[in-house]
């Protein structure tokens, strides 16, 4: 197995080193590779986009035609998991902020989205929560965004306050949250899961 994790910025290495111990945990032998170049993640069975500047990362993913591969994957039916600036990305309806910056979307997930839903950077903080298919979960909240609302065919996996923060529509993953920053390698392993079936 072949996990592609989208190197623009973010918590790539975290992304890298928690899908690898979710590997070693399941016995699925396999590589984990950081890319920033078109052609890696085509000959994938799972992306995951990590956080970061959803601005920058769709400019440089849509340049880079790394934002067609991904389409591609989801469209083959490989799981794609974005984590919070990684879910601002697969949304197909942003707020005024995506609207304002020009940052192009790869709609993969029909979710409204609201960008830094629980403030700046300095708001960050730490809660645990229920995650269907999951339990109960460390997640970690930077500068995260959140969804408003939803359309037919996503599941919603998880709330706090009056906001959605997990989903999963077909085999795509959206979390507000950053489950790599976290020793839990459980949503890592859900993911890994995905991409046997």
């Amino acid at each position: 197995m072949r996990i592609a994790v989208v190197g623009v910025q973010g918590a790539v290495e975290e992304h890298v080193i928690i899908t690898k111990l979710a590997m070693k945990k399941l016995g699925i032998e396999g590589e984990v590779v950081a890319t920033r170049r078109k052609g890696v993640v085509s000959k994938s069975d799972g992306v995951i986009i990590p956080g970061g500047e959803s601005t920058t990362i769709s400019r440089l993913i849509f340049r880079d035609s790394i934002a067609s591969e991904i389409l591609g994957k989801a469209e083959e039916g490989k799981p794609v998991m974005g984590t919070c600036a990684g879910l601002i990305l697969l949304a197909k309806h942003g707020d005024e902020q995506v609207v304002r910056t020009n940052t192009k979307l790869l709609e993969l997930l029909d979710v409204w989205i609201k960008r830094n839903a629980f403030g700046r950077q300095r708001e960050s903080f730490e809660v645990v929560l229920n995650v269907k298919n999951i339990g109960e979960f460390p997640a970690v909240f930077i500068r995260a965004p959140a969804i408003t609302k939803v359309g037919k065919g996503v599941d919603v996996l998880a709330t706090f306050e009056d906001y959605i923060v997990a989903v999963q529509q077909d085999k795509i993953l959206g979390l507000a949250f950053h489950p790599e920053l976290t020793n839990d390698t459980r949503i890592h392993e859900y993911f890994l899961k995905l991409a046997l079936e």
